[in-house]
Formats: C-alpha cells, structure tokens, sequence
C-alpha cells in the first residue's frame, strides 16, 4: 500500500473540491480498489507465471503460452485503469488550485490600500477557500467526468476482450515452441473469478456514480439558469408568471391622495391657494 501513498494523497485533496457523489466515488476509489488490490489481489495472484503449468517439457512452451493466454496480468490491468481513471480528477484538482491561487492573490490586492477601487473580485472561492463549482471550474469538472465515463467504459470492455470475467481453470495452446496442442493449467481459478466479478462490479458501480454526477450538475445549472430568468417575488412565485392582482379601493385613494399632493406642489409653484386641494382630500376622505 505504500505505493499508492501519494496517488491517494493527491486525490484526498480533490474531495474538498468536488460534489457529495464525487466524494461517494472517491472513497469507492480508495476502499474498494485501491485497499482491495492492494492487500487481497496481489496475494491472491502473486507470482502466476510460475503457478502456470503446461503438460509439456519443451523449452519456452509454458511462457509462450502465458503470454498468449494473458498478454497483460489482471493485477496490472487494474493498476493501469486506477491510474488512468485517476488522471482526469488530478488535471481537475490542478486547475482547482490554480483557481484558488489566482483568487488569493486578488483577495490580498483588495485588501490592500487602493483595493477596494477594484470592480473584480473572487467568485469562485470564500475567505475560508471553500469552492463553488460553476463557470469555467464547472466546465473543467464536467470534461474530467466525461473523460472518466469513456476510460472506465473503455477498461471494462478491454478485459472482457482480452480474457473474459470468468478465469478457466485449462487452457489449450498450440503456439510455436510447443510440440503440439498442450494443456496449460492456472492455479486458484475460482478464487480469482471472484476477485475479477468483483472488480468488475467496482468498475461499474465507479461508472454509474460518475454519469449520475454528471445529470446531478447539468440538472443544478439548468435550475441555476431558471432562477435567473424567472427570480421570485414577494408572493412566492417568479416574477412576470404570477396571477395579475386587481387594484382595490386603498389603492385607488392612494393614488389620489399622490395626485392631489402634486397638484397641491404645483399651485404653491405657481402661487395659487391648496385650500381647494384640502377641501377636496377631506371630501374624499384623504388624510
């Protein structure tokens, strides 16, 4: 495990940049990959090549065959889809902290004399550097989704083709050096179809939480989007789509009392007497 000590350094740090299901898909990463492969997997497979027997004692057969059988073993396969998975999210958190870098700076220049003069200020980060994903950050974190969907896909297809999900305990091999058709045999062979089956369900599971994230952010924006076009008013509803509300009697006497202010403003101005506006707001009852 110590070797993926700083892979799951670096990914720890992308928690705190990402949404709640990126953080369910990363702990699947560090629990059930990364601890599984690391303390079941490799003792379970170990050293195959030796364990791979042949019913034949012709020089070079058995490794031809292996080679044949499995051009790549399945521990390093799995190793290779973690790190290849694992590379769009880091790109990710590159970004994310060049973000927060940039963004502490502006802060510091605000903050300094002369600062305030500044119309820019942060808007992906607060002062205690917690980040909000939308804009150019969304639209980076949508692309390390979407890279990730394809290779993980990519992963489980490429196994199926180059040996299945079932490990068979015989294989038969007719490559040169061999004589002629040999029987080669794998050891533990149902002890690794488990391990393959449930690896294979990892992968899938790592597949499903990333397009759920996907349609969850697409699905906040597009609300985002709404509630911009359409705020919401007093009454609860959004503006420009709420019942129309007819005008009532203090309505109307409000706007006589402001007609009758004016025309009262506008005989002082021009020298006349408001007693006829005042006798005229007590008639209507206009206080």
């Amino acid at each position: 495990m110590g070797d993926w000590g700083f892979l799951s350094s670096l990914l720890d740090k992308v928690q705190s940049h990402s949404t709640v299901i990126g953080k369910i898909w990363m702990t699947v990463l560090f629990l059930f990959r990364i601890m599984v492969l690391g303390a079941g997997a490799e003792s379970v497979w170990g050293d195959e090549q030796s364990d791979f027997i042949c019913n034949t004692q012709q020089p070079g057969c058995e490794n031809v065959c292996y080679d044949w059988v499995f051009p790549i073993s399945h521990i390093r396969f799995w190793v290779l889809q973690i790190i290849f998975v694992s590379t769009p999210t880091l790109v990710y958190l590159g970004h994310a902290m060049h973000i927060i870098h940039q963004e502490n700076k502006l802060r510091e220049k605000l903050a300094s004399p002369g600062g305030t003069l500044r119309p820019k200020s942060p808007k992906y980060t607060d002062d205690k550097g917690n980040v909000t994903i939308k804009g150019n950050l969304l639209g980076s974190y949508l692309t390390q989704l979407v890279f990730k969907i394809l290779i993980e896909a990519a992963f489980i297809v490429g196994q199926y083709y180059l040996y299945g999900f079932v490990m068979v305990p015989m294989f038969p091999c007719s490559k040169k050096p061999c004589p002629f058709t040999v029987e080669c045999y794998m050891s533990r062979p149902t002890e690794k179809t488990i391990f393959i089956i449930f690896m294979l369900v990892v992968g899938c599971v790592s597949l499903l939480l990333n397009v759920i994230e996907v349609f969850y952010l697409l699905c906040k924006r597009c609300k985002a989007k709404s509630r911009r076009r359409f705020p919401i008013n007093t009454v609860g509803g959004p503006v420009g789509l709420s019942e129309p509300r007819w005008p009532t009697m203090d309505d109307a006497l409000k706007q006589n009392k402001k007609n009758l202010d004016i025309e009262m403003e506008a005989n002082q101005s021009l020298g006349g007497s408001p007693d006829g506006a005042k006798e005229e707001k007590q008639l209507l009852g206009v206080h």
